[in-house]
């Protein structure tokens, strides 16, 4: 109706005021489910249907992921599955790199088509990590379980199927993060009676690319990290999930600043859409409480082929157009 239209004045958008938390509670339903934002989606809904290609965009980016992600980063420390040595390390990597990903959007990518290359190639990286993840994890079955992934997926299968006499999605009370050593070489911790680490320097240096992508992509960095932390670092997805949107809530503040604060090329806008940002968050913060309640009635494959496919046709078909000019 047209007394619901409404002209955002930084980036000139006119749609429906329904419109932005309407999408942004649909996105974040299916993409919580997967322990990301999904801001990579909104901003390519907001770069093709709402025209909205100015670098402003990334930075509308950011502040839907603020106004969104605390309902599920309570969910996971509510239930005591916030890896937060984790957490930290994500977040000291992304950091630098959100600041340096700002100035590579700013001075080498300010031209829409451009961007939209770079967006396409982002996407079709994500799936391929998805892709690959899946690929591993059915030879991983096929070898015994030789990944200590697998072995823990396993476990906890055979631990629920003794407490409640057959297979549930999600995980029973008792399933919490205990954190055994933390040190600059290396980090340990339990979960669920199977003990997991990672490289402090090694993660540090994902969080770090991953940051400069997601700094000027526009969405913090934790759709990437991670199935990096799953495929590369193999660790399992119910500990890596919170620690993910803490990294990518606590960076998109950072991010948020830096397009606000920072001086750029003359007339070229970089301040967030404010009023746009906060309505697709306020519905993202609606919708990753109902997609992580949701989670449980959907199989996890299900979810990553169908995630997968989307990201796939998309990156597709923005390096199709730009190789089309």
């Amino acid at each position: 109706m047209d007394f619901l239209l409404f002209r955002f004045p930084v980036s000139g958008v006119e749609t429906s005021i329904l419109i932005p938390p309407l999408i942004g509670f649909l996105i974040s339903v299916f993409t919580s489910m997967a322990g990301v934002s999904g801001a990579f989606l909104l901003l390519p809904f907001q770069v093709s249907f709402l025209n909205f290609t100015s670098p402003s965009v990334s930075s509308t980016n950011l502040v839907y992921n603020i106004v969104a992600i605390p309902t599920g980063v309570y969910r996971y420390f509510q239930e005591g599955r916030l890896a937060w040595p984790l957490s930290l390390v994500i977040v000291i990597g992304t950091l630098p790199g959100v600041f340096i990903g700002y100035y590579l959007r700013v001075l080498y990518m300010p031209d829409p088509r451009t961007f939209k290359l770079f967006v396409g190639c982002v996407m079709l990286y994500i799936a391929a990590r998805l892709i690959h993840e899946m690929m591993t994890g059915a030879g991983l079955k096929k070898n015994g379980m030789k990944n200590p992934n697998d072995k823990y997926k396993h476990r906890v299968r055979e631990i629920n199927e003794e407490q409640n006499g057959k297979t549930f999605a999600g995980l029973p009370p008792g399933a919490v993060v205990r954190t055994i050593s933390v040190s600059l070489r290396r980090v340990e911790y339990e979960f669920r009676g199977e003990r997991f680490s990672f490289s402090s320097p090694g993660m540090f240096i994902a969080a770090l690319v991953v940051g400069i992508i997601g700094g000027a992509y526009g969405i913090g960095g934790g759709a990437i990290i991670s199935p990096i932390c799953v495929a590369v670092f193999h660790l399992p997805i119910y500990t890596v999930a919170g620690a993910a949107l803490l990294g990518t809530f606590i960076t998109s503040i950072a991010g948020v600043f830096f397009y606000s604060m920072i001086p750029a090329k003359a007339g070229l806008v970089t301040a967030p859409d404010w009023l746009l940002g906060a309505l697709f968050g306020l519905g993202g913060f609606f919708g990753m409480y109902t997609g992580a309640r949701l989670q449980k009635y959907v199989s996890q494959k299900i979810i990553k082929i169908v995630l997968c496919f989307a990201i796939t046709c998309i990156a597709i078909g923005y390096i199709w157009r730009y190789l089309g000019r």
